[in-house]
């Protein structure tokens, strides 16, 4: 169940940061609108990824590959749905990317290596 959760939450709320970052960024132009939609949906990836946190439908050493792939999902969706504008279909689809992109990333286990270790004195 917490799978679905997150792909649910992972896409509305890309969704949701991609359409505020559009309005928002259309005060600055037709550049603006992309260039808000872009960072809204990136941040709405990334608090995706902090609510599944919060409510514990991942563990916190998951947090930023869930928040990584839900981001790239983020960018393939947006590029699917910029080419295929034509069709509703395409646009519309292209959102289960970002689920499946949190959904990897969600999977992948933190390596533990040189970085993580602590340093002696």
């Amino acid at each position: 169940m917490t799978h679905l959760l997150l792909f649910v939450v992972s896409c509305l709320l890309a969704g949701i940061g991609g359409a505020l970052g559009s309005i928002v960024g259309h005060a600055a132009g037709n550049t603006g609108l992309w260039v808000g939609g872009v960072v809204g949906g990136l941040l709405g990836a990334v608090a995706a990824a902090a609510v599944a946190r919060w409510r514990g439908w991942i563990a916190p050493s998951q947090f930023a590959a869930t928040a990584v792939g839900a981001s790239v999902g983020f960018l393939l969706a947006a590029a699917v749905a910029v080419n295929t504008l034509s069709s509703p279909v395409g646009p519309v689809l292209s959102t289960a990317l970002v689920g499946l992109g949190a959904l990897i990333g969600a999977r992948v286990r933190p390596v533990h290596g040189a970085a993580s270790r602590r340093d002696e004195p």
